[in-house]
Order: C-alpha cells, then structure tokens, then sequence
C-alpha cells in the first residue's frame, strides 16, 4: 500500500468511520466480558453541533475507546432529548410561516407537524456527531419521546402519584410569557438588571391623607388588594383599620398590618398583589385577601387594566408611568437595580402566576440521592470535587418540582377528569384504566371513555430525561431483563456544571427510586467553552467557530487534541483556534515520522548496532513510565494531562530523540531487528493515542501491514504495564544534556555537523558511559576522553561534569563567526549607549533610587565586559 507523501484528513475519515461502522465494531450485546457504559447526554432534537458537544462527546469518545482496547464490553448509548419548549417554538415559528397559527390546530394536527419537523430535522446532531469520530452505538439510538420511552415516564408518572408523591396544587409558578408554559425553579435565571424604583400616592378612603408606596411594577397596581404596613411602625399608626384607594382604577382597598414588611425598605409601606408576587400570595392568604390576575397568558393586561388591556406588560409600564406622572401620582422615580427571573430557554421575563400544576415532591426522594455523592460511604463521585458543594446545597435546599408544562410536544400527563371538581380526575397508563378506577371512585357504572378528558398538560421535559440511564436499556417497563441487569449502573457520565441539578441530581435520585441504586459510578463535569476573551461562546456574541468548518480546516483529530489540550478537568475551556492548528501540527508529526520509518531499506544480514539497542531499552523504559503517569491521569479524569503525556513522548522522546538514535546512516540500510523493534514500539504509540486521535491512529496501523478486520487498530489489545528501568531514563537524560551542550558550541562556533569533534569530560559525577555511543552518534562526537584535568577551549556543565571541545580558527567558518560577532557586537554597543545616555542624565539620577542607580551601573559594567569579549573573539579569528 503507497503512502501519501501528504496526510489527508477529509479522505481518512470518511474511509475508516464507514469501515468500522461496516464491520460493526461500536455494538454491543450481553456477554461475559466486562461492561462499560456510558450514556450520552442527549442533546435536544433542535440542535447542531457546537463547541460544548465537541469537547463533551470528544471526552466521551475518548474514555469508550480507551474501554475497547481494554477487551470491555464497550457500549456509548446515543440519543436525543425532545426538548419541549425549544422544539414547539421551532414547529409554530415554521407553521407561522406557512400561515398557519398553532390555536386553530387541534392537539394531534400539531403533533403530527412536529413529528415532521422532528423527522426531517431531528437525525442532524447525531450525524454530525459522527463527523467527530464518536463510537456510538448507533443501532441503540434512542429519543425521549419513542413510544417504549414514553410509556416509561408515564408508568412513573402514574407510580409516583400511586405513592403520594405527586399532587396537583393551586401555587404561584414562574410563568414563560414567551413559551406560554410554567417552568420550574431551576429553569429560572435571576440576572442583575437595573430599573427603577417608582414612589406613587395612595389616597385614604374619606380623609386628606395620603401615602407613598414605592414599586418597581407601576402597572400591577391594578392587581392591588391590599396596603400592608409594619404594626410597629409609628408613622403609620394612624392609618390603622382605614382603606386606600387604587390609583387610576379607584378601587378601594383595606389598610392591613403585618411585621413581614421591612420598614428600612422604599417608605415602609407595600403594596400587595397576590396574583403576581410569591411573597404577596402568602400575606394573600394569611389575610385572606382578593387575589386579581391581571395578566394573558402572554403578559399582556387583560382587562382589569382597564385601557391599557391588551398592551404588553413593559409597553403598559412606560405608559401608565406617564399618565401617573401626568395625574400627579407618580411623586418621583429613583434608579434601583434588582435581580430579575428570566428563562433559562427563552430569555423572557418570568412572571409570578397562580396556576393549577403538578408537582413533585422532592424531600425525600432527595435523601439517598445526596447520600450516594456526600455520604460516608460515597457510591458515587463528581471530578473536580469542588462541585460537591453545589450539588449539597441545591439538594439540601430542595424545593418540589414543577412537572407539568402548558405545552402539545411532550408525554400527556395520563390524568383523566370526569367532573367539574378540582379533584375530580384518576391517574392511571391508559384511559381504559382510567375509566375503571373513575367508575370504582364515582360509583357510577354507566362512565364510559367519552366522558373523561385527559389532562392538556405535557411533562417536562427532564421528567422524561431523568430516566435516561435505566430507559435505554428498558429498565422501567422491564425491570429484570438482561440488558438492564447487565449495563446498569453505567460507568461514567460526561455532562457540563449547569445541568449538574437539572440532569444530573435528578437521575440519580430515579436511580435509587426505580433500581434502588445508582445509575453511574463517575460523573464528569466538563467546563464550559470560553472564547480567549473568557466571554462564554453564543450565536448572540458571534463568537462561536462554526465546529464543521474547524473539523474541514484542522481535520476530526487536529480539533480534538486542540479541544483537550485547553480543557483541565472542572474549568472553563478558553478555546482558541491556533490550538487546532496545534493539533493538526501534531498529526502531521506523526505522520512524517512514520513515513520515515516506511522509507527505510531494511538488511536482514546487519548486526543491530550498540546505539539502537540502547535507545529501544530506554524508550521502553520511559513509554512505561509514560503509560503509569497516564493511567493516573484517567484515573482522575484529567484527559488533558494524559494527552500532554502522550504529546511530549511522540514529539519529544519518540520523534526528536529515538528516532535519531537508530536512524541509519545518509542511504544506508537499517537492521532488521532494530526496523522490527521501532514498529512495534510505534504500534504501542498509536494504541495508546488512538483514543484521543482514532482516524490517523488506525490509517497508519492499517499501513503498517495488511490487516484483517478482526486487527483493526479500533479493537486492538491496550499496552500492558511493566515495570521499568528508572535508572536508564535519568542516565539518558544526562546524556542529552551533554548532546544539547555540544550542539549549542557547534553552533555558536559555527562548526558544520560534518566535521567531527572531540570531547573531552571530567566524570565528576561518575556517570555511566552506557549511552557516549548515542551522545558519539547524536553530536558526531569521534572520541569522548575522560580526563582529570580542564582541557582548553568550549565548555560546557551537566550538573558538575565538565565537558570541553578543543576550538581551533581551522575548525570554524571564520566567515560565518565574524559575521555573527559583529552582529553582536553592534547589538552590545547600542545596548551601552542607551545605559550611558541615561546615567549622563542629571535629574534620572538625582531623582532615581539607590537600587535603580545600582542596577543600571552594573548592567553598564556587564555591557562594557561583554564588548570586550567580543573584541577578543573577533581578534582571535584574524
């Protein structure tokens, strides 16, 4: 097989991604090897590939190849998430360009939109994914909303209710204006935004006085049902028991008293609005006040606002602020900047809403989950430790869960009303149930399914995901079949810190619910992708490489090694471009030094010479060294580390110096025991780097010599770790300190590498002279003498050896040297007349300090010693 003078990214990779594909080696079925499973973090059906899915399914790809050259049972189940709220945005954004508007569709003409949407859309990730090299097992793909995964939740669903876990409540919600959906806490961002703070006058029903309440929303005044005021306060003891009346819509309201108001805040009064304020709805209740939703569902004012009805909520702000103004209301306005709930999908302004939703309670669920990552006896752990801390405090502060969402494109929520009631509904997998427990319940015989009608409501999205582990392999439906028996708990998990509690928490708690255990042994949480700027990477910021457009220009492996060189384990990655360029500098490395090799001839009749037999023991020694420091860099999770271990051995020990140590002479011939040994010491290279670079890895293994698909590179047998000679790598690189020395007097005299040298050395550190034939070899060295006294000319130290090279005028390019010296020369005397200049300069050194003085004067005294030198070199060479 001819090599390509030049490496080929585009070609390679097509080529050996449809050979393994081919010969099906990314599958797995139950045997009796060893399992490892790893689980993809779904990503949305609406997504293509970024720059988080680069390093995140990189990192996976590298620890489940790893896995297979270990003879495990590798299995990477792949997928993705349906993803609610982001995936019916996209199908009304696309029927609205058809002309069509969502609310004139009923529930299953949508759902058949989005099922086309997500058919023709859906698959683009995955494929995407596999442009990165990900090993999948592609034939296990799954999405959460298949009908086997669908049947899961609602089997959970349905439990958790049959246990009392599940309730449905009348609750103030974080309302999505923009997704007309409800989200939970955790799906709420509060971002630091500076507003206003307006000072507004209340009048007092039947009297001349008046008060000044302070409000960030003017325009949810017309949700006011009450004043409160601190019982405490004298300043307004005399409005006790008395009504205000609601500016602009005149309605009159009671003066009521309560010590939750803080009187340092605005003017110590508040106004409440139950509908629209959490902490509103709770003196709401205590007091039992009226409670008026002044909002549509898409936060603009209904008709309690009166004339602004229809008018959005920030439209409505600046307008009634003016007519308030206008009124003489609005008695001034302050600068106020406060945190404000938005979200985490749509960017929209949250806003507080009572609504009837379904919940989750997470108390106890909780307790396992946080004893399995904090308890005593720690069943699962997080890399870097220092996420532990987040993970305690949203478990320990854990509030129950809002699961259901106002959405079409999700899992029903399998409840079934019968009634006018609030708890007029069953909860059962099928209607056929459901009809059943509602005749047990009403003990009406004479139901049938025509009179139940199943809850709107879809579930969140991550109430589908949280099952991930178990309901890929059928864990729910089927509880003891083989596969789940068997890959279940998966190995590692690879996901980033903000779904740490989204995801992540939630899955373990599942875990211990429905398998009474946990559902990985490692999580791994990746840092977020950064520009060099450290700003996060998003569309918005036009700071985000299109990852195709990086895999075309750099190739799948340039992008990966560039990826995990800058990733360290737990931080952001501060991505940066030239580190692909890196990346694809490296491939070409490797590839021009096995094309070297390739290109040797090879004489079965020479005897192995002294230096390649002692290169091949050292490098076996350091690669075993290199294999131990790796294994401790996987262990930690530290893929960068381990990376860097493999980059310094190809570039540095394999490429620079062993290499060179057994290369044969200008058209000469190599041994054939020496060629063997180099091959098989690059095979072993290309096991241990095939995780991290699979395409090049597995092209130059297949070059090497003809394989069978049962030997291909992808399911090869990993090195094994010996033990090793510590002793032979600290005496090499003592020797390649005395190889750098002699290189750095040959080239600073100029003395061409054809010429021999003879070195002279005083052994004052009684170092082995095993490796003066690689040193003799490396600097043309003819002899190496060992003396007990300086020898006259260059010199050099290793550690307290001394080493000299006897310099004649006869063995240096006179030429080349006096050009260098004069350059020299000249660079020294403009560096003494800038010092001069300025110790010539009365107020610098009447003005400097002492030590300033001091350091001037002695670079002035080094300079003028230099010159001199020089002058002397310069004079010597005439």
């Amino acid at each position: 097989m001819q090599i390509p003078s030049k490496y080929n990214s585009s070609e390679v990779e097509d080529k050996w991604y449809d050979y393994w594909m081919k010969n099906n080696y990314f599958h797995s079925e139950v045997d009796d090897r060893e399992p490892y499973t790893i689980v993809i973090p779904p990503p949305n059906v609406t997504g293509v590939l970024h720059m988080g899915h680069m390093l995140n399914n990189t990192i996976q790809d590298v620890l489940i190849r790893r896995a297979r050259l270990l003879g495990k049972n590798a299995c990477w189940v792949p997928g993705t998430d349906h993803a609610s709220i982001a995936t019916e945005a996209k199908v009304v954004a696309k029927l609205k360009e058809q002309g069509i508007n969502k609310n004139d569709l009923t529930r299953e003409e949508f759902l058949a939109h989005a099922w086309e949407w997500k058919h023709e859309y859906g698959g683009i990730i995955l494929d995407q994914l596999k442009k990165i090299g990900a090993s999948c097992d592609w034939e296990r793909t799954a999405f959460t909303m298949d009908p086997a995964m669908s049947e899961s939740v609602i089997k959970v669903f349905v439990d958790l209710y049959n246990k009392g876990l599940i309730y449905r409540g009348y609750r103030m919600v974080n309302w999505d204006p923009e997704a007309k959906t409800t989200l939970s806490d955790e799906e709420v961002i509060h971002i630091e935004k500076q507003g206003n703070l307006y000072y507004l006058e209340y009048k007092i029903e039947d009297s001349e006085d008046t008060l000044t309440i302070a409000t960030t929303r003017p325009e949810t005044i017309f949700g006011d049902t009450a004043i409160c005021i601190n019982p405490n306060d004298e300043r307004f003891t005399h409005l006790k028991g008395k009504k205000a009346i609601v500016p602009l819509c005149g309605r009159v309201i009671p003066i009521i008293e309560d010590e939750y108001v803080d009187v340092e805040f605005g003017t110590g009064c508040l106004k409440v609005t139950p509908a629209h304020d959490e902490n509103d709805k709770v003196l709401g209740d205590k007091h039992k006040l009226e409670v008026i939703d002044i909002f549509n569902d898409d936060a603009s004012l209904n008709s309690f606002g009166l004339h602004y009805e229809g008018k959005d909520r920030f439209v409505a702000r600046k307008e009634v602020t003016k007519e308030l103004e206008e009124k003489g209301i609005l008695l001034k306005t302050e600068v106020h900047t406060n945190k404000v709930g938005t979200s985490e999908r749509t960017k929209a302004v949250i806003e507080p809403r009572l609504s009837d939703q379904w919940f989750l309670k997470m108390t106890d669920l909780a307790k396992p989950a946080i004893d399995a990552v904090l308890g005593e006896d720690t069943e699962i752990n997080l890399y870097p430790k220092k996420f532990e801390n987040t993970y305690r405090h949203w478990m320990e502060n854990v509030r129950d869960w809002n699961i259901s969402r106002q959405l079409w494109w999700g899992q029903q929520i399998p409840a079934y009303f019968y009634g006018d009631g609030k708890e007029d509904f069953v909860v059962a997998e099928s209607i056929e149930e459901a009809l059943e427990l509602a005749k047990e319940k009403t003990q009406n015989s004479t139901l049938t399914t025509k009179d139940l009608k199943q809850d709107e409501d879809a579930l969140d999205t991550w109430f589908s995901s949280w099952l991930w582990p178990m309901s890929v392999f059928d864990g729910i439906r089927n509880p003891e079949n083989e596969e789940i028996k068997y890959y279940y708990p998966t190995n590692d998990l690879v996901t980033g810190p903000d779904i740490l509690f989204f995801w992540v928490a939630r899955m373990i708690v599942a875990g211990y619910e429905y398998k009474n255990e946990k559902p990985f042994n490692n999580v791994y949480l990746t840092g977020l992708v950064r520009d060099k700027q450290r700003r996060k990477m998003s569309k918005s910021l036009g700071n985000s490489p299109d990852a195709l457009k990086l895999i075309e220009d750099y190739g799948a492996d340039g992008v990966r090694v560039g990826l995990l060189l800058s990733s360290a384990a737990g931080n952001d990655l501060m991505f940066d471009e030239d580190l692909c360029q890196q990346g694809k500098g490296f491939v070409n490395k490797i590839w021009n030094a096995f094309r070297l090799i390739k290109g040797w001839e090879v004489d079965a009749n020479l005897p192995q010479p002294e230096t390649a037999k002692i290169g091949l023991a050292w490098y076996e020694a350091k690669f075993q060294k290199a294999l131990v420091e790796i294994e401790d860099h996987y262990s930690k999770y530290r893929l960068s580390d381990a990376l860097m271990s493999m980059y310094k051995l190809i570039m540095d020990d394999f490429s620079s110096w062993l290499l060179e140590i057994v290369k044969p002479g200008y058209q000469q011939p190599i041994d054939a025991k020496t060629f063997e040994s180099i091959i098989a010491v690059l095979e072993n290279n290309l096991k241990v780097l095939h995780p991290f670079m699979p395409f090049l890895t597995e092209e130059i293994w297949q070059h090497i010599t003809e394989r069978t698909p049962e030997e291909a590179l992808v399911i090869a047998k990993y090195p094994t770790i010996k033990d090793f000679d510590s002793k032979i790598i600290a005496d090499f690189d003592f020797a390649t300190g005395v190889v750098s020395g002699i290189r750095t007097i040959r080239k600073d005299k100029n003395i061409s590498f054809k010429d021999a040298v003879e070195l002279f050395a005083v052994n004052n550190e009684n170092n082995t002279k095993e490796f003066d034939v690689v040193i003799q070899k490396l600097t043309n060295a003819s002899t190496i003498n060992y003396v007990t006294e300086k020898v006259e000319g260059a010199s050099f130290r290793v550690k307290s050896n001394e080493y000299f090279i006897p310099v004649s005028a006869d063995d240096i390019d006179v030429e080349a040297e006096t050009e260098k010296l004069n350059a020299e020369l000249k660079r020294a005397e403009g560096f003494l007349f800038g010092i001069q200049k300025k110790l010539s300069n009365e107020r610098f050194v009447n003005n400097a300090p002492e030590k300033v003085l001091a350091l001037e004067r002695k670079k002035e005294a080094d300079t003028v010693a230099k010159i001199e030198t020089i002058k002397s070199s310069l004079a010597s060479l005439k």
